[in-house]
């Protein structure tokens, strides 16, 4: 199994953790709400996780430029 986090914006790969067996609680998902686990998490197919967060260009820059938010894809 397989964690990817990939930023939600421009889509650039942030890391991936590649672990026979880890729990969600080392993870620290069990720290997000359900609408949060809803937003930004999701799962393959072959049970690969995906994680979606901001990467520190976007943050940066959405930081900055907060418009930017009401943008579907602002940082293609």
């Amino acid at each position: 199994m397989a964690v990817t986090y990939i930023c939600k914006y421009c889509r650039s790969n942030i890391g991936k953790i590649e672990e026979t067996v880890i729990s969600e609680q080392r993870l620290g998902f069990n720290s997000l709400t359900d609408d949060e686990r809803k937003d930004i998490i999701t799962y393959n197919l072959n049970g690969d996780i995906v994680v979606q967060l901001v990467c520190d260009y976007c943050n940066e820059a959405i930081s900055s430029n907060p418009e930017l938010t009401l943008i579907n894809n602002p940082l293609q």
